[in-house]
């Protein structure tokens, strides 16, 4: 009795990644000020009746108090619990990914079929297939880890799960949403440690298949052609990218102040989701890009850092789920900076834990719940304590 008390004394403190939670909380408080301030012009014509500045403040405030709500939920599920529901979590990600597609349930915005609208709300599925890849590939690789150098029995079933996910999203179209879980993927493969040859060749067929898709798909191959010589059409293919540029000039070292921004003011297309970094570039300028830069980075670097001590306590699966989250913030996040910077061709990602959206901000704060309960975890196996 008295080991079992001393156990249970030496966890009352500090049990949890505070610094991984707080970061979180910093994002998410940092993206409510910002969509705020990029959304004021949009907000007060999307309600033009009562002139709401406040519309999208107040949905960004509710998605963020759900996504807090959702996340102490999920941090109360054992690790083990997420391995063991993954293949039927995956399978309801690809029923939402189905339903999207069905005409009266899909909803349509600007070309694309990505939301399934409810009463109250509507939702995309894509957002959380991106979690939902996660842990299902983490379970995989853990369970064919003896597998992973066949090319027939450990790769092929992975690759035609991932070919159906790819073929639902690019029917919505969703290019970003399947470049995201694509990366993760490869990267939790690579990391479980799958024969190099295969991966490889894997890089290999993915960049002729994006190529081909690019070159096959009109719109695409436009974006390519708008993001190589934006100020060649800067009242077409080259609207967005010229006034994200623009924004970023006006910014300088420090920024124009906050709420000074031009061109949120109807110029710049979607300032408050796939744009948001551009306004924080105008009114935070240099300075403030590389605060979000290192928000991110740092949160990235903990996560791989929680993913080391479940491989030191032989949890692989955990590991693997920490690092597949890792690499999803991170490809996502660099994406979207990269469209907003002019460095990549327009896509339409948002920014992690920033951008207006209650899909994304509810499938972000799961996702960092789950890092804190496997971080959890690890503290007390670290003691001795059963999880």
């Amino acid at each position: 009795m008295m080991p079992m008390l001393a156990n249970r004394n030496k966890v009352t403190g500090s049990t949890y990644d505070q610094g991984l939670l707080w970061v979180t909380l910093i994002l998410l408080a940092f993206g409510l000020v910002m969509v705020y301030s990029a959304s004021i012009a949009s907000a007060e014509v999307k309600s033009a009746t009562n002139h709401q500045s406040t519309y999208f403040l107040i949905r960004q405030l509710i998605f963020i108090v759900v996504g807090l709500v959702a996340g102490v939920v999920a941090f109360q599920i054992p690790t083990s619990v997420w391995q063991k529901m993954a293949p039927l979590l995956f399978m309801v990600g690809l029923f939402m990914l189905l339903l999207v597609l069905v005409p009266g349930i899909g909803h349509k915005v600007l070309g694309s079929r990505r939301w399934i609208k409810l009463v109250f709300f509507q939702i995309q599925p894509s957002e959380f297939m991106k979690f939902l890849a996660a842990v299902y590939v983490a379970d995989y690789t853990t369970r064919k880890a003896a597998l992973m150098d066949s090319f027939r029995h450990g790769f092929m079933p992975m690759l035609a799960v991932m070919l159906l996910v790819g073929g639902l999203l690019l029917n919505e179209p969703d290019f970003g949403a399947f470049a995201v879980i694509a990366s993760i993927s490869i990267a939790i493969l690579w990391l479980g440690g799958i024969n190099y040859r295969i991966f490889v060749g894997l890089l290999i067929m993915l960049v002729i298949g994006f190529i081909v898709l690019i070159w096959t798909s009109p719109y695409r191959l436009q974006r390519i052609v708008g993001y190589m010589d934006p100020w060649a059409d800067p009242f077409g293919k080259g609207y967005q990218l010229t006034h994200a540029l623009i924004a970023f000039g006006r910014g300088e070292w420090l920024g124009v102040g906050l709420g000074g921004s031009v061109e949120k003011l109807m110029y710049l297309p979607e300032a408050h989701t796939d744009f948001l970094l551009a306004v924080i570039a105008e009114e935070l300028g240099f300075v403030g890009v590389m605060i979000v830069i290192g928000l991110f980075a740092w949160f990235v670097l903990r996560c791989f850092s929680i993913a080391k001590e479940a491989i030191s306590n032989e949890r692989f699966f955990s590991a693997l789920l920490a690092q597949g989250i890792a690499v999803w913030i991170a490809v996502q996040g660099s994406i979207n900076m990269g469209v907003n910077m002019g460095l990549l061709p327009t896509k339409g990602l948002t920014l992690p834990f920033l951008s207006f959206g209650g899909s994304g901000i509810l499938a972000n704060c799961i996702a960092v719940a789950v890092l804190l309960r496997i971080d959890w975890e690890n503290r007390r196996l670290s003691k001795g304590v059963p999880v």
